[in-house]
């Protein structure tokens, strides 16, 4: 009797240990996807890091666009500030010789 009751407990030891070795199993797995999601997060993190990089060479890029842009609006500005400049010389001569050109057409 006491054999077949040890038999018994053996076999219930053999089947704890089975389910521990398939628990063992399933904890190796979940640490293996575990491992795959930190790799996917990385991937994304340094995608993410890129994209922010890029995203900062393309404002750069603007600011000095803009800049470029600026410096035009002065020369523009200064040019035409010597045209008014250039008409203002020009008039007085314009009101000096409109008289005698009017007197040589007639």
């Amino acid at each position: 009797m006491n054999g077949t009751v040890n038999a018994m407990n053996g076999t219930v030891n053999a089947m704890n240990g089975t389910v521990n070795a398939m628990n063992g199993t399933v904890n190796a797995i979940n640490g293996i996807v575990n491992a795959i999601n930190g790799i996917v997060n990385a991937i994304y993190g340094t995608v993410h890091v890129i994209y922010g990089t890029v995203n900062a060479i393309n404002g750069t890029v603007n600011a000095i666009n803009g800049t470029v842009n600026a410096i035009y609006g002065i020369v523009d500005s200064i040019n035409g500030i010597n045209g008014i400049r250039n008409i203002s010389l020009i008039m007085p001569l314009m009101e000096f010789l409109m008289p005698q050109m009017a007197l040589m057409a007639s």
